[in-house]
């Protein structure tokens, strides 16, 4: 049987996802919102996409209380940890000298540049100060496709968990066992150039096939008859 592995989207998560995800329930109206919708993404999403993270995110989050950093640090283990390379480096460099990003936010520029020169499609995240500010992304944006790199999608939970939704209405789920029907036939249709050579292999199957046992029936072609 023919076996076929899907390739998730890959999403970095920024700091303040995970702290919204580990953090005590709280009574404001606005944080709690954010906290649900956090737990929903991750609990919700996670078979959808590869969550990844860097050395700044496990950095930030080992700050502060020693109780909380310790269930934001159980709240990642297990997930793929992305190198800081020279060119993630020189990249947020350029973010800050370009007022993307500002001078005293180096980390949030590093978590960037880090999401870009490793080709992450999506970065999530509540920074609505440095990030995912509608202003900063447009900017962000011009500052990476300059460099030569492709932008990821900035994007708060929120947003990434709407456009999954979009995209599911727009394009259902594959049956899987109609994609690889689909792709057996595929692969089959592309041994051929024309039609004879179908044919001629078609009529080799079928000496094979009767030879093997195979019961074969001829029919009339059926037509329909002309009114007059």
């Amino acid at each position: 049987m023919l076996k076929y592995e899907e390739i998730k989207p890959s999403v970095y998560i920024e700091t303040t996802v995970v702290s919204y995800l580990a953090a005590r329930p709280s009574a404001d109206a606005t944080l709690s919102v954010r906290q649900r919708v956090t737990r929903q993404f991750w609990e919700g999403y996670s078979d959808n996409f590869e969550f990844i993270v860097s050395d700044v995110v496990i950095t930030e989050i080992r700050q502060g209380d020693e109780i909380a950093a310790q269930r934001r640090v159980d709240a990642l283990a297990g997930l793929t940890v992305l190198e800081l390379s020279p060119e993630a480096v020189i990249l947020a460099l350029e973010l800050i000298n370009a007022g993307a990003v500002p001078p005293h936010s180096l980390p949030d520029a590093q978590h960037i540049a880090i999401a870009v020169v490793n080709g992450i499609e999506y970065l999530t995240s509540w920074n609505y100060k440095h990030i995912v500010n509608e202003t900063k992304r447009q900017h962000i944006d011009q500052v990476c496709r300059a460099a030569g790199y492709q932008p990821t999608i900035l994007c708060t939970p929120a947003e990434l968990i709407e456009e999954m939704h979009v995209k599911e209405k727009e394009h259902p789920p594959m049956d899987p066992i109609l994609e690889e029907c689909y792709k057996m036939k595929e692969e089959f249709a592309a041994r051929f150039k024309t039609m004879q050579e179908l044919v001629d292999y078609l009529k080799a199957e079928n000496k094979k096939n009767k030879a093997e046992g195979w019961k074969y029936v001829s029919l009339p072609p059926v037509k329909c008859h002309k009114q007059d």
